[in-house]
């Protein structure tokens, strides 16, 4: 890839360690797109699952009654490897970078027993009072579980 005239180097796949906590998931048949792989849409799903299925799980989200929530400001993803149907995946998750109301999430995608990432990206949440929309700082339970998975 050039960039103004100079070469960018790829990034390298993140590995299995570089992550703090995870989530398995199947791939279904419509995933696949006509290329025969998963149609790249699909992993910021995945993405948005693997996250707030932790934070629910670590009883720091309530859907339906958490009075501040994570609005999704920015997404973006690396491929390495194809994912295909019918493949499980790993979802591994960590905290790259903890704001008062903000949180960056890295994300890696791992196929099988792979140790090394079919797709890595970054998903950043800011926190906002439910009903206003505006930023809050989070709340030190959150906090506290976002800790937990830091880098």
């Amino acid at each position: 890839m050039m960039e103004r005239g100079k070469l960018v180097e790829r990034a390298s796949p993140p590995v299995w360690d570089d992550y703090r906590s995870g989530s398995a998931i199947t791939t279904r048949w419509n995933d696949n797109d006509p290329y025969g792989h998963v149609n790249n849409a699909v992993y910021y799903l995945w993405f948005d699952s693997a996250v707030n299925r932790y934070l629910i799980e670590q009883g720091a989200l309530d859907i339906k009654a958490s009075k501040v929530i994570g609005l999704v400001v920015n997404t973006s993803c690396d491929y390495f490897a194809p994912i295909t149907f019918p493949d499980d995946v790993e979802v591994r998750i960590r905290v790259g970078k903890l704001g008062n109301s903000s949180v960056t999430y890295g994300v890696g995608l791992f196929r099988g027993e792979e140790k090394t990432a079919s797709a890595a990206g970054s998903f950043t949440h800011v926190y906002v009072d439910r009903e206003t929309r505006r930023p809050v700082a989070l709340p030190a339970p959150l906090r506290s579980v976002l800790e937990a998975i830091c880098v």
